[in-house]
């Protein structure tokens, strides 16, 4: 049985990786990590950040590419991301407004599946992350991201299990509402106390991470991504490396 990828969003540690970019990347290769999930490429060409990882041997499976940079640049951005031999492709986030229900979802949506065709035609998965505010209900009662994954079946998903339990709902649950659509799970562990969301190395918050992976994996997930928005009481290296230690454990 393939072992599930365990991998690092570099947003995680994006204080390190902006000074220092390939000794950051050496840290976290030393660390365990052989995957990792791209957060921008630190003023480098595509070919010079696929060059680097390579040479401290790690794979970028996944990235977090803006819409904006897509709308600027459809073929450019998706060129540079077959460079770097990524699999899956993500956009972190859309404004409200281009959304399911939003003023400019006539325009989005097209745009969005001319985006899922290209990046499909590569050889790349299209995603979308999901934040808190995709949970708004629509006028039907629909969550705007379940809308937006009714009306782009082109698009797969990359549940954030953090976003999810801050709006209290149960990401296991959830994550199995997409079974066969979700090949990436963001596992972003919180504790939520009167609404102030703090985030800890997966396995020290307060989320269920066995029932979270397990359901993942019951439903096709490929794997799982680390990250942390923010850290307390340690280095972002260090969260990353024990989000590691607590996944290889798990998974």
């Amino acid at each position: 049985m393939t072992k599930p990828i365990i991998a690092l969003q570099l947003y995680t540690v994006r204080d390190f990786a902006v000074k220092d970019p390939r000794g950051t990347l050496q840290k976290i290769k030393e660390m365990g990590y052989t995957d990792v999930e791209l957060a921008g490429m630190y003023g480098l060409s595509a070919q010079e950040l696929r060059t680097m990882l390579d040479e401290v041997g790690l794979r970028a499976v996944s990235a977090h590419v803006g819409y904006g940079d897509f709308k600027n640049d459809l073929d450019g951005i998706v060129a540079a991301y077959k460079t770097l031999g990524c699999k899956y492709v993500a956009i972190p986030w859309i404004d409200e407004s281009d959304l399911p229900g939003g003023e400019n979802w006539a325009e989005s949506k097209p745009l969005l599946q001319k985006i899922a065709a290209k990046l499909r035609a590569s050889g790349m998965v299209p995603l979308y992350h999901n934040h808190d505010f995709e949970f708004k209900k629509l006028t039907n009662g629909e969550y705007i991201l379940d809308a937006f994954f009714r009306e782009l079946p082109e698009f797969d998903t990359e549940i954030d299990s953090g976003w999810v339990a801050a709006v209290d709902l149960c990401p296991a649950a959830y994550i199995k509402q997409y079974a066969g659509r979700c090949p990436l799970v963001h596992l972003k562990d919180t504790i939520i106390t009167d609404g102030n969301i703090v985030d800890y190395p997966v396995g020290s918050g307060s989320q269920d991470m066995p029932a979270i992976t397990k359901t993942a994996l019951e439903s096709g997930a490929a794997g799982f991504v680390a990250e942390l928005d923010e850290t307390t009481g340690m280095t972002s290296l260090e969260a990353a490396r024990q989000s590691l230690e607590y996944l290889r454990g798990l998974v």
